[in-house]
């Protein structure tokens, strides 16, 4: 009896090890480097680094879920990775100045923003394994430094936060017109939209507040100015359908919004320039991209502290992982 239970408790040991050892791995973008570190999230550390075109910032999945898609804005290309497996699978050249992106929820639509070019592109999105992926359609112009993207749930409209005219841009996608331009506060860069595609939050990088902007009528009014912290840029939805976080890049902080109250319900360590965030599947484990220390940071939500962090790159950006909360 004794010898039959060291055998299935070995075989458990095993699995779970073999479990662990199948975690995806965690992708983080050295824009600085031109490249990107691949880490172990068992272990946290960096197994392998990916050359990639100069600086890439953004990375967004495929609607197919074949691919990370990894914006090398600078390289005027796009790397496409597996997202299970860390192996590159091809680079589409040709894809000029593409800073952020996005695909449309209805899988029709690849968007870019060129945020050295002032424009924001339109593609028809043909399929990951499709010998031109992407098909040009349109560009629209967007000065002065489109940033940020977002798409509502239908795939009717396309809002850019305009980082140095500091205004947002919507795109009717349907008519390929722009629908409104609209000030906002100072250094707009992320967005978010929430579920019901009623109300964006702005990130104001150049000061320390969150703009809620009701865009469910004809013209985008002001509802709220939310503190949160110096320098507030990126977010990172909670995973609840309620709650979105928000890295106060200047502050060192990372506040999390109920966007249902609009109020900040609680804060976060978030060390040396917090910008790009992932919400882990346990929806407890926060990492953010320490973009001056050129390191990964863990943080543990729950007992509100860095647990550990690791050496990437140089100004780490972008993050992700299939491990992950919801994005809404």
């Amino acid at each position: 009896m004794l010898r039959s239970w060291a055998v299935v408790l070995g075989f458990l040991a095993a699995f779970g090890a073999e479990a662990q050892q199948a975690r995806p791995p965690i992708f983080v973008l050295n824009s600085l480097d031109a490249d990107i570190s691949v880490i172990d999230p068992a272990s946290f550390t960096v197994v392998r680094r990916i050359p990639t075109g100069k600086e890439p910032h953004h990375l967004y999945l495929s609607p197919d879920e074949k691919s990370l898609i990894v914006a090398n804005a600078l390289g005027d290309s796009l790397t496409f990775l597996n997202p299970r497996t860390a192996e590159v699978q091809r680079v589409v050249r040709g894809i000029s100045d593409p800073y952020h992106l996005r695909f449309s929820p209805d899988m029709k639509w690849f968007v870019t923003a060129s945020n050295r070019l002032d424009y924001v592109s339109l593609y028809r999105w043909q399929g990951s394994e499709a010998k031109e992926p992407l098909q040009l359609v349109k560009q629209f112009p967007a000065p002065k430094t489109p940033s940020h993207l977002n798409i509502d749930s239908k795939s009717t409209v396309v809002y850019a936060s305009l980082q140095d005219s500091s205004e947002l841009l919507a795109i009717d996608l349907a008519a390929q017109t722009v629908r409104w331009k609209q000030p906002v506060g100072k250094l707009p860069a992320d967005i978010f939209l929430t579920p019901d595609d009623k109300t964006l939050l702005v990130a104001l990088t150049g000061d320390r507040f969150v703009e809620v902007w009701d865009v469910s009528g004809k013209a985008p009014q002001l509802v709220k100015r939310i503190p949160t912290g110096d320098g507030c840029h990126s977010f990172r939805a909670w995973g609840d359908k309620r709650h979105v976080l928000v890295s106060n890049r200047a502050g060192n902080t990372i506040s999390k919004i109920d966007y249902t109250t609009f109020t900040v319900v609680d804060q976060f360590p978030g060390p040396a320039g917090p910008d790009d965030m992932e919400v882990l599947g346990d929806g407890k484990t926060l990492l953010v991209t320490s973009r001056w220390a050129g390191k990964l940071t863990e943080i543990d939500t729950a007992a509100h502290k860095v647990v550990r962090q690791v050496k990437v790159g140089k100004s780490p950006h972008g993050i992700w992982t299939l491990d992950h909360q919801p994005r809404q």
